[in-house]
């Protein structure tokens, strides 16, 4: 673990889940849910620190505030950077072409490295000084795919960062900056921006263009986070990646054999270590989507492959849906029409919620608050289930199961995720258009998840996970943290 004491001078923000009770002695908040009790003096650090101040110097202070940023309650604002632009080597693979206006967006950096990956077309590029920038392309006689092109490119880097970025993206301006500042915490390893599409929405004369303008699977949204499996962002792609380069060396960079999901396999490795990774969505890249009907389903299919590769090498890092039984039993009363069971089962969870905060002033309100975020968060991520990765069991009640009702609740909760974030977004999309291609895209990278898990010969990636609380054996030093001042979430 990295001493604590090297946070001296990080200003954060707080993330959009934290709560304060008891005058800012307990917080309540992050990805997974956490409870964090605080002395008198841990409350005023924090209270200053959400306030703008620096944190100061001292391995108290410090401690603390690396047990809040790896809950993911607050996230870093970076000021400054050990590392200039000029530090940066960047690094395309490619297979085919470049972007046109790739190389007139990379500016400053110390190189630009192509890796040619057997590409039809030879990769030219002239003149070989680009604003500045000494650019190499290397070309490879035989398709090895793009983890492969990627090592080969980080092989013949000599700067302390590698920016690794695919060959159909638009780095915007500015988008260095924001990514260096955090490897001004000497845990932080690798640090991804916010992938944004190239064109604006209204330029987009599909109804699937619009679709993926506004949920590419590649868009991980507008809030920092701490990456790690099984949290709100539980990766970040390859697309572009900011890494220090001996990182990629120590860790033999990317798996050759992957060629969908060699990035979260990197991440997870990576966050495995003992280092961070982070999510700044302040820095932005766009990325040129597919937008035909067939490359963007066979596309979300691959993706969906990766899963029972992932599973292997990363056992419990996967599972289609994680919460308590309690949280089940609540919406399997609802379903079948006992509203005072469900109560009572909301009740009891409220109850031993409340047993937990009873060091804190009003503990029932409290646990009111976080039993119903719990079970309503469950419901959405079992309705969601329903379709991504369960299509195939779920179209097989629907037609086994004589009840209409009982498939018109199927129906219901299958499709109302996709309603309710119409609701609440209201995308520049119809509502029919927009729950058909989201149930389109559920049901092609689940797909791909059901025949990933085949190949690979393990059924983790579709098995739910009814424990409250992330193995012990895969979140030991989050644990380490927090053990004794967390919840389970519900």
């Amino acid at each position: 673990m990295v001493n604590s004491g090297s946070l001296a001078g990080l200003t954060v923000g707080a993330d959009p889940s934290l709560r304060r009770q008891d005058d800012g002695r307990v917080l309540i908040g992050g990805s997974p849910l956490s409870v964090m009790r605080l002395s008198s003096a841990g409350s005023s650090l924090v209270t200053r620190l959400l306030g703008g101040e620096p944190a100061p110097a001292g391995n108290s202070a410090g401690h603390l505030l690396r047990r809040l940023l790896e809950t993911g309650m607050v996230h870093p604002l970076p000021t400054g950077t050990p590392f200039a632009i000029t530090d940066v080597t960047v690094v395309i693979p490619v297979h085919g072409s470049l972007h046109p206006e790739l190389f007139d967006a990379i500016r400053g950096v110390a190189a630009i490295i192509v890796v040619d990956d057997a590409s039809p077309e030879p990769i030219s590029v002239r003149p070989h000084n680009i604003h500045g920038v000494s650019a190499t392309v290397i070309r490879v006689g035989d398709q090895r795919g793009p983890a492969t092109a990627r090592n080969i490119g980080a092989g013949h880097v000599s700067t302390p960062i590698t920016a690794f970025l695919d060959a159909d993206c638009v780095p915007t301006d500015g988008w260095l900056e924001p990514l260096l500042g955090h490897f001004a915490d000497p845990s932080v390893a690798v640090v991804a921006p916010r992938i944004v599409p190239t064109d604006p929405v209204e330029d987009r004369p599909t109804r699937l263009a619009r679709y993926e303008h506004i949920r590419s699977a590649l868009d991980l949204g507008s809030r920092p986070a701490r990456v790690r499996a099984r949290s709100r962002v539980s990766f970040v792609p390859s697309a572009a990646l900011v890494v220090r380069s001996d990182i990629v060396r120590t860790h033999h960079g990317f798996v050759p054999s992957m060629t969908v999901g060699e990035d979260v396999d990197f991440v997870w490795r990576v966050d495995e270590s003992g280092h961070t990774v982070r999510y700044e969505p302040a820095a932005t890249v766009a990325h040129r989507h597919r937008t035909t009907i067939r490359s963007w389903a066979r596309r979300r299919f691959d993706y969906g492959t990766s899963a029972g590769p992932l599973a292997r090498r990363h056992p419990g890092a996967l599972t289609p849906l994680e919460t308590s039984g309690w949280s089940i039993a609540v919406w399997a009363l609802l379903a079948t029409g006992h509203l005072i069971g469900a109560g009572a089962v909301f009740a009891g969870t409220a109850a031993l919620l409340a047993r937990k905060l009873e060091s804190i002033e009003r503990p029932v309100p409290a646990a009111l608050r976080l039993a119903a975020a719990g079970h309503l968060g469950a419901g959405r991520l079992l309705a969601q289930s329903l379709v991504r990765p369960w299509w195939p069991v779920t179209l097989l009640l629907a037609a086994l199961v004589p009840s209409r009702k009982f498939r018109a609740v199927l129906l219901g909760a299958a499709l109302a995720p996709a309603v309710i974030d119409w609701i609440r977004e209201r995308p520049p999309l119809d509502p029919v258009s927009y729950v058909a291609f989201r149930v389109a895209d559920d049901i092609a990278y689940s797909t791909g998840v059901w025949v990933g898990a085949a190949r690979a010969r393990t059924v983790e990636p579709l098995v739910p996970d009814f424990t409250s609380w992330p193995k012990p054996s895969r979140y030991s030093a989050l644990r380490s943290f927090t053990r004794g001042e967390s919840l389970p979430p519900l």
